[in-house]
């Protein structure tokens, strides 16, 4: 494995399933990945932390944090802010980790264009139907902010040809399998793997003028 762990963001619509793959992948995986957590000034949602599923602040923490420049990339969704502390990314990637960064699409592309070699994968349903559906029955938001997702589902869907992979997440297990897969094959691109290509090159020079 190469020293440095790749930085990968995870899309998808609203309802698509997103966090539930990413809580699994880390309970199967836990010394592979590290989950970056998100700041955002909406509401917790009933069960969800501080600290665990986001940082909750308030918008004036938020554009403070913007000012400082603390955060790697920021978006407004839904009339919220949510944005990536950078410190702990940074920090994860030198250990060695694969740091996966669940955020919408504004801000996976903002990150790509910062770190070209991040890896953008976009999670989606089998279909609309199936959406609205998983929307409905999470039975945590009203009408209108379910069809305000809606809407949002389809704009987003203008822009999944600037992901990387896109995945269909039908049956958890196997596209939590399906993910594992892509980002450990993402380890072996010859363009992640300069430097040890180099230095073989260089032990390999030595050999020969051995001979």
């Amino acid at each position: 494995m190469d020293k440095k762990g790749i930085l990968v963001v995870v899309s998808g619509f609203s309802g698509a399933g997103k966090g539930t793959i990413m809580k699994q992948l880390l309970e199967e995986y836990p010394d592979r990945y590290a989950l970056s957590i998100s700041a955002t000034t909406r509401k917790p949602r009933p069960g969800e932390n501080h600290g665990r599923e986001y940082f909750f602040v308030s918008k004036a923490e938020f554009e403070e944090m913007i000012v400082r420049e603390a955060l790697i990339e920021y978006a407004q969704y839904v009339g919220n802010y949510y944005g990536t502390p950078r410190e702990y990314v940074c920090q994860q990637l030198e250990k060695g980790k694969d740091v996966i960064l669940e955020i919408e699409i504004q801000g996976a592309l903002k990150v790509k264009e910062k770190y070209p070699d991040t890896l953008l994968l976009f999670i989606s349903p089998p279909g609309a139907g199936e959406l609205k559906n998983r929307l409905v029955n999470r039975g945590t938001e009203s009408k209108a902010v379910i069809e305000s997702r809606l809407n949002r589902a389809w704009q987003e869907a203008q822009g999944v040809e600037n992901y990387d992979y896109f995945v269909i997440n039908d049956d958890l297990e196997e596209c939590v399998q399906e993910v594992h897969s892509i980002i450990q094959n993402e380890h072996a691109r010859v363009a992640r793997n300069h430097a040890v290509i180099e230095n073989i090159r260089a032990e390999l020079k030595d050999f020969a003028k051995g001979d």
